[in-house]
């Protein structure tokens, strides 16, 4: 078995290399594949080391599986040509997640939207996972109405650049810019691109795919992504309104059944979810949940997982592993 992992040299492809080797999906053939002044540089996996090799390289060694994680335009520009050689993509970028005959998947909730024929699979954003994956039971159970999410995502989700940008920062270091103002001892609420609206891309994608994942379009969901000076994850503070009343017990046994969820929430004793110990960790942590007593049927949940590795990298390897259990590679 072969398996590319495009944009091996980022933050997110050496991740990728690192969930592979931790879950013992060791391909016979490693293939990194990484842009033009990455070629020839050697990649360590499994106590070996692999040259890094350019797309058009790598689409010809025909890898079963693709891990993409070099940006949109590389995904756009290859994806495709991948999938018509027979391989499967799995793409960490936003460039095919809402295309309608390609799956966006968190193996815990919709895996079976996986087929032979689905040769393109869009890992959602590192946002989204964490909270699809708390309010999936929750809207089996009872139906979800409304949400409003206040995101606090880690600078590690904006690239190398911007971890240098903190660290230079803090260190009182002059620094090249990823965001437009200093983020040491700062909040930014910013997050990709403004539209016409006053939203920005990120807090669209939160909307967007929430629906497409829980395949339901009648969830009323409004967010504010805010960028904030931490490595170790995204954190999210989630209001939500149900269909149905419920018991809070039975609610919050309903998350700790989730797969992938592990519930921290004994606040009087200050133990609820925070990225210093969420960094690490491939689940996605839950606390401080509790009814909202402004409005009927409704509740509050802090969401918090390392966007690296759910987020991103071992969403993507789960897939991978799924591909391999079903026997489609």
């Amino acid at each position: 078995m072969k398996i590319a992992v495009v944009g091996a040299t980022g933050l997110v492809g050496r991740m990728m290399l690192k969930v592979l080797e931790e879950r013992n999906v060791l391909p016979d053939d490693l293939i990194p594949v990484a842009s033009e002044r990455s070629a020839g540089k050697k990649v360590r996996f499994n106590q070996c080391e692999f040259p890094v090799v350019l797309p058009e390289d790598a689409l010809k060694i025909e890898p079963e599986i693709a891990l993409f994680s070099a940006g949109g335009s590389a995904s756009l520009k290859w994806g495709q040509k991948f999938a018509d050689a027979g391989t499967f993509v799995i793409d960490n970028s936003s460039a095919w997640r809402m295309h309608d005959n390609v799956p966006l998947v968190v193996p815990e909730i919709n895996a079976d939207a996986i087929q032979s024929y689905t040769k393109i699979i869009a890992n959602p954003n590192c946002s989204t996972i964490g909270l699809v994956l708390a309010l999936a039971p929750l809207h089996h159970h009872y139906g979800i109405r409304r949400v409003v999410v206040s995101t606090y995502q880690s600078v590690t989700g904006s690239g190398i650049k911007a971890v240098h940008q903190l660290e230079n920062e803090r260190a009182g270091k002059s620094a090249d810019r990823v965001y437009p103002h200093q983020i040491d001892l700062n909040v930014i609420p910013h997050g990709g691109h403004f539209d016409e609206t006053g939203y920005t891309s990120e807090e669209v994608k939160l909307v967007n795919e929430t629906r497409k994942i829980l395949e339901d379009q009648s969830i009323q969901l409004t967010s504010t992504v805010v960028r904030v000076p931490v490595y170790g994850g995204h954190s999210e503070s989630v209001n939500v309104e149900l269909e149905k009343d419920f018991d809070l017990d039975e609610l919050t046994n309903h998350l700790r059944n989730m797969p992938g969820i592990i519930i921290q929430d004994d606040p009087q004793n200050s133990f609820y979810p925070m990225p210093l110990f969420a960094e690490g960790k491939d689940e996605v942590f839950v606390g401080r949940i509790r009814r909202d007593f402004s409005r009927p049927n409704s509740l509050n949940l802090w969401i918090v997982s390392d966007n690296l590795r759910k987020g991103a990298a071992t969403n993507a390897v789960q897939i991978a592993e799924y591909l391999l259990k079903k026997g489609l590679v």
